[in-house]
């Protein structure tokens, strides 16, 4: 059996590597040996959310694994025919059940029929997409691709709590429409209609989430911007902050969850400084989303879209969509502050 050997350790050195990795393996029937596992992270290998991006893919399309075991900084997968069809997988820790689900969602929104996962676990913990940045940023992109979703959210699992549950119903399509961003936000159209800040607490004071949001407000000088405080359940307590600007394809949506120790003020400061360094741009989408669209592109075929400075997760991404399918993304930077990023079909 002949394997693509993909190096664990290049750009930057985590998970997104692997589940990449994982998802393209899937897509092109291709075996893949991963060595050097998040070998650049202060605990290398395969820790729990990464094994369950691991042992989902090998559900839906029963690959043969070897080296599939918390720490493990090798592993081999042998992908199989994909299965659509009901199933759950849970973390066990506050680990991303978003990045889980993103390892398997392309793969499942191009399978025979429609499918059912339950995920259990983190959906806030300040390292990863949240599921509001999914469901609002993520997903409408893909569904103009031509997948269709619904997502039910039994309760928010905030770090170190967990605790989590929520539920995808996948339609898939035979093959995804082009792939289209719009426009940059118009800026002398912001703090109207199209702008939100949004509070989200569980078991905490609500004057916590005011204290974010108005020092948003003054951060980003938006004095009549739509505010809301959402009520959440969750195991335990959490709070996040949320700017929001609606775009003709999506939610620009900028998140930051609290800490314990960080005041709200400086919460609101360094979600808004994502806003500035965004609208700045001129841009169509933000560094975070950046990274995450390059996988659907590639699927796609074709298509661009501008950013501020991609981040090295971005970088990586790139090379490891090279390697698996010999298509490459082109990142160029076209002025201070402005990158393209684009795929042509040949």
């Amino acid at each position: 059996m002949k394997y693509i050997t993909i190096d664990g350790a290049q750009g930057e050195g985590g998970g997104q590597v692997l589940r990449t990795a994982l998802t393209l393996s899937m897509l092109t029937q291709q075996p893949i040996e991963l060595i050097n596992i998040r070998a650049n992270r202060q605990k290398p290998g395969l820790m729990r959310q990464h094994l369950t991006s691991v042992l989902a893919a090998q559900a839906i399309c029963d690959a043969v694994v070897e080296g599939a075991e918390l720490g493990s900084s090798h592993i081999r997968f042998q992908p199989k025919q994909v299965k659509a069809g009901q199933y759950k997988f849970a973390i066990g820790t506050a680990g991303s059940t978003v990045l889980v689900c993103q390892t398997i969602m392309p793969v499942l929104a191009l399978a025979n029929g429609l499918s059912t996962v339950t995920f259990e676990g983190g959906t806030h913990n300040g390292m990863s997409p949240s599921l509001c940045f999914f469901k609002e940023s993520y997903l409408p992109i893909l569904n103009a691709m031509g997948v269709q979703n619904d997502i039910e959210v039994s309760q928010l699992g905030f770090y170190p709590a967990s605790g989590g549950k929520w539920q995808i119903k996948i339609n898939p399509t035979k093959q995804l429409k082009p792939f289209k961003i719009g426009k940059a936000p118009d800026v002398d159209l912001l703090n109207t209609d199209n702008t939100k800040l949004t509070g989200f607490v569980s078991q905490l004071p609500d004057s916590i989430a005011m204290r974010e949001m108005n020092a948003a407000k003054k951060a980003l000088n938006w004095p009549n911007a739509d505010c809301q405080i959402n009520h959440v359940q969750s195991p335990g307590p959490g709070n996040s902050l949320q700017i929001k600007i609606q775009s003709q394809s999506h939610t620009h949506l900028f998140e930051v969850v609290g800490e314990l120790g960080t005041s709200a003020e400086n919460i609101a400061k360094r979600c808004a400084g994502r806003v500035k360094a965004f609208l700045k741009s001129n841009s169509q989408v933000e560094h975070y989303l950046a990274d995450q669209l390059l996988v659907l592109m590639a699927l796609a075929g074709s298509g661009n879209f501008t950013t501020p400075k991609p981040s090295l997760h971005t970088l990586t991404n790139a090379q490891v969509i090279q390697q698996i399918t010999k298509k490459k993304i082109n990142i160029e930077q076209e002025s201070e502050h402005i990158w393209r990023i684009s795929l042509t079909s040949t």
